[in-house]
C-alpha cells in the first residue's frame, strides 16, 4: 500500500532544490494542517538550510499571538478567510525573518462548517518581497484527505511561486 505522504515527500524535495539554489528561507504557519506541512518539510534531510521554521496557530489567539493577525480581521472576516491567511503568511514572514513565508487555514471536517463556510474550505497564502498570493479550495474529503490535500497545495503554491522568481535563466528543469 503506498503511504500517503510519499507524493507530498517528493514535492518536498523540489520545492527543497529550488530555495537551496536561491539562497532564500521559508517559514510556515499553519492551523488546519495542524504542523503537516513543517513535517513534511523537515522530512528531507537539509531542511535546515533552508526552513527557518514554522507555527501552528490553531485557536484565534494563537493567530493573533504568535502570526501577528490583527484581532479585528478574525472579526470581520473569520479564520477561514483569505485575508486571514495572507496576514498569516506576512506575520510569520516577518517574525521569523524569512525571505518566503506560506500559511494555511481551512476547515478540516468533519465538523466547523456552515453554509458560508462548508467543510473543506480552504485558504493557502504565500508572502514574499514581491508581495503576496491566496488560493482558495472547497476540499470534499474526510478530515485527513483534507489536510494532506492541503498541504499538497501549501507545496505546489511554493513550488509555481518559487519557479517563477528562480528558473529564470536556467534550463527549466527542477531541481
Amino acid at each position: 500500500m503506498l503511504d500517503p505522504v510519499e507524493p507530498l515527500v517528493d514535492l518536498v524535495r523540489r520545492v527543497q532544490g529550488r530555495f537551496l539554489a536561491s539562497g532564500r528561507t521559508l517559514a510556515t504557519a499553519e492551523s488546519c494542517t495542524g504542523g503537516l506541512v513543517a513535517h513534511l518539510l523537515t522530512e528531507v534531510p537539509g531542511s535546515s538550510e533552508y526552513f527557518a521554521g514554522g507555527v501552528v496557530c490553531y485557536a484565534n489567539e494563537a493567530k493573533v499571538t504568535m502570526a501577528g493577525v490583527p484581532r479585528e480581521m478574525l472579526e470581520a472576516h473569520g479564520a477561514v478567510s483569505a485575508q486571514v491567511a495572507v496576514a498569516m503568511a506576512e506575520g510569520v514572514r516577518a517574525n521569523l525573518e524569512a525571505d518566503v513565508a506560506v500559511a494555511v487555514t481551512g476547515i478540516a471536517g468533519p465538523g466547523g462548517g456552515s453554509e458560508a463556510k462548508p467543510v473543506g474550505l480552504t485558504y493557502v497564502a504565500l508572502a514574499d518581497d514581491a508581495g503576496h498570493e491566496v488560493r482558495r479550495f472547497l476540499w470534499h474529503g474526510d478530515r485527513h484527505q483534507n489536510k494532506l490535500a492541503s498541504a499538497e497545495a501549501v507545496l505546489t503554491l511554493l513550488l509555481d511561486r518559487v519557479a517563477c522568481r528562480t528558473d529564470v535563466g536556467t534550463d527549466g528543469g527542477t531541481s
